[in-house]
């Protein structure tokens, strides 16, 4: 089996970060990267897939061309074959979606695995976008996958609880959820290894694709107001009691 993954550079989860002064989006200097955690799933389970059934794993990336060390270390040093690496800005999810069918088409895969979203934009977008623009079947935010030869049975996360299993047939895209397996960290040798793994750096042209224009915008990105200062209400329980009655019903008006 021949199996691709997306894995999206992002700004690690636990990052402090701030707006870039234009207000158009984060400010990159300095903050730690990483693989988007949703992606590390899919990256995960793509290692199991072909543990399972063998093959070969291609990963697949739109970013910049400084991404590759953090390709081989979080990608190719767990279990990944090889690395295409579109270096392209696209402007919006549906350029990146172009770029990533493009690239797909090309290296032929069965199966797509991409994380529900990224953890940055979090528009939860492209693998929906992917699928439509390859023709392929495609499950979202799946929590457990298993594969009989060309057919799948995968189970997905709904509202309130509840889940859905679902069946399906080769080609098709696969949207990874919390839950689907536990992320294994990479080794030394491994880590070592992973610098003599393949990874193409290519760009649009060279796929024959076009990412075309924007069609959405991003107005403006600010961090959120700072919080009021907290009050301490004085007295026994009784007189606390009532003032912050009052002040939940005249101040806060939410009773």
């Amino acid at each position: 089996m021949k199996i691709g993954v997306c894995a999206k550079v992002t700004v690690d989860a636990d990052a402090r970060i701030k707006v870039n002064p234009q207000g158009t989006g984060i400010a990159l200097d300095g903050v730690k990267l990483g693989i988007s955690d949703y992606d590390e799933y899919a990256v995960e389970e793509s290692i199991r897939i072909k543990e399972a059934h063998g093959g070969e794993i291609v990963s697949f990336t739109v970013g910049a061309t400084s991404d590759d060390k953090l390709l081989r270390g979080g990608v190719l040093a767990l279990g990944v074959d090889r690395s295409v690496l579109i270096t392209e800005s696209p402007a919006d999810p549906l350029g990146v979606a172009t770029l990533l069918a493009a690239s797909v088409r090309k290296e032929e895969v069965e199966v797509v695995l991409t994380g529900k979203s990224t953890i940055d934009e979090q528009n939860f977008q492209v693998g929906t976008m992917l699928a439509e623009l390859l023709g392929w079947a495609h499950v979202t935010q799946v929590t457990a996958l298993t594969f009989e030869g060309n057919a799948f049975t995968a189970t997905r996360n709904m509202d309130a609880g509840v889940q859905q299993v679902v069946t399906g047939t080769l080609p098709a895209v696969i949207s990874c959820e919390d839950g689907l397996n536990t992320v294994r960290y990479a080794k030394l040798p491994a880590i070592m290894k992973a610098k003599k793994k393949p990874m193409d750096k290519v760009t649009a042209a060279d796929l024959g694709a076009d990412a075309g224009d924007a069609r959405l915008s991003q107005a403006n990105m600010a961090p959120p107001a700072a919080r009021p200062a907290g009050r301490i209400i004085e007295g026994d329980a009784a007189t606390a009691a009532r003032e912050l009655i009052r002040l939940l019903r005249d101040e806060a008006k939410v009773l």
